[in-house]
This record gives C-alpha cells, structure tokens and sequence, in this order.
C-alpha cells in the first residue's frame, strides 16, 4: 500500500508544467516582439493568435544596417523548475532554423540558449535543459551550461545571417 501511495505521489508531482498552452482565449500581452530594430535593423515581426488559437510569430528578416534577427519574449513570474529536465515545445515551422532561449532571471545580461531546425511539418521539439548554454550577443560564454532551478523568461529568436520570411505556429510549451 505504502509503495503504491508513493507511486502515485511521484507521478503527479512529475507531470509537465505548462509554460504556456495557446488557444482563442489566450492573453497575448506579456509577448513582446524585439527585433533588430533596437539596433538600426530593419526586420520587422507580429505576434498574434490564429483562427485555431495558434500562436503565430511570422516576420521578415532583413539584413539591412546590420541588422538580422527577430525574437519572441515571454517574461512570467518566477517558476521552480528543479524537478523537469527537458522542455517540450510543439510546433510548425516553416523548415528554417530558430533559437529558443531562457533566463532564471529576467535582469541577466544573457541567456541560456539552443538551436532546433524546423521541418515544415508539427513537430515536438524536445530541449534537455543542461544542454543549454550561456550566450550574450551571438557569443557563447565561459560559464556552464545551464542548471539553476528556476527560469522567468523564454525566448524564441530567428538570426540566419540572412534576408528571409519566416513565420512559426506555436502550440504549447511545457516542462517535463
């Protein structure tokens, strides 16, 4: 009996932790846009939701003043995180490539950060946490990788040193 409590226990308090689970009554307000333009740059992006209630971030990049990124933020209040390893996001790209990125605090300079090629199709997109590494500007730091136990921001981000459209449907984002 004792074993089987245990079991139970164990598996509820290992289910996902929704980041954010998008639908046609989603609030959008803390998604914020930064793009290139913060430096000169000219790409420009929006976020909205779709008729499903799809997240869509879709934008043009463009390489102009020395521009060439655009990015998706979500700052929330601070989540324990000690007991998940991995985040699951489920989307559909458009076969480019993104960075998906997180911070334990939303003040620090930098951030911990992956790559994942998109394929056109949905896809589960499944990120180990200690193989995010530490990146300010496009430079990867002298530092671990990650493995604090809490985050506060994510970060999608497209930057292919290149000029091109790109639009990305997000579902949900969870931590397993």
């Amino acid at each position: 009996m004792k074993l089987s409590l245990l079991i139970i226990i164990l598996s509820i308090s290992m289910q996902a932790q929704v980041i954010f689970d998008f639908n046609k009554k989603s609030d959008l307000q803390d998604w914020i846009i930064v793009d290139d333009v913060v430096m000169g740059g000219r790409s420009s992006s929006t976020f909205k939701l779709d008729k499903d209630g799809l997240g869509v971030f879709e934008g043009n990049i463009s390489l102009e003043n020395n521009g060439g990124f655009s990015s998706l933020r979500y700052r929330f209040l601070k989540r324990t995180i000690k007991e998940y390893a991995q985040v699951k996001i489920i989307l559909c790209g458009d076969g480019k490539k993104y960075q998906f990125r997180i911070k334990s605090n939303g003040g620090d300079y930098y951030s911990y950060i992956t790559s994942f090629l998109t394929s056109g199709e949905w896809q589960e997109i499944v990120i180990p946490l200690k193989d995010m590494y530490p990146s300010f500007r496009g430079r990867r730091l002298n530092q671990p990788n990650f493995s604090d136990n809490s985050i506060e921001e994510i970060t999608f981000l497209i930057g292919n040193k290149k000029n091109e459209r790109f639009k990305l449907m997000i579902d949900k984002i969870v931590l397993e």
